[in-house]
């Protein structure tokens, strides 16, 4: 597998990061840190692309039904959640 060679220039910060993780023998070397970092990294960005698709798609869907006619009021949704909310607290 070939590989994009770059040089890179760390941070007085984000260097002393690098030699923490490395001091706690998890990693063998900085490009395992950098590796590591680059798939949370993406992991995240995928997260949030995900959720972001997903909330517009129950924006869509929510605008869809006040169109119809078949959203509720403002009061009976804050009821609703507060009784949501209250039960997973006690749960």
């Amino acid at each position: 597998m070939n590989g994009i060679v770059m040089s890179i220039t760390f941070s007085p910060e984000q260097e002393q990061i690098i030699r923490v993780l490395l001091a706690t023998g998890q990693f063998k070397n900085v490009d395992e840190v950098i590796q590591t970092a680059l798939h949370l990294l993406a992991e995240e960005t995928l997260s949030q692309q995900v959720w972001l698709e997903e909330t517009r798609t129950k924006i869509d869907e929510g605008i869809a039904s006040l169109e119809k006619r078949e959203g509720i009021d403002g009061e009976t949704f804050v009821n609703q959640l507060l009784t949501q909310l209250k039960q997973a607290k006690e749960a």
